[in-house]
């Protein structure tokens, strides 16, 4: 029996109406997940 590991491949990445990075990545094996970073409202430096 073999165990798969998933290898999340970044497909995509954008930028919310909030300011919010998403990015969107998926494994070969067709699972895919959405993770968003939220940008603070800082200066930049």
């Amino acid at each position: 029996m073999t165990n798969h590991v998933h290898v999340r491949v970044r497909q995509d990445m954008a930028v919310s109406e909030d300011g919010d990075l998403i990015e969107h990545s998926r494994c070969r094996c067709g699972e895919a997940w959405i993770k968003t970073y939220r940008i603070e409202d800082a200066e930049p430096e």
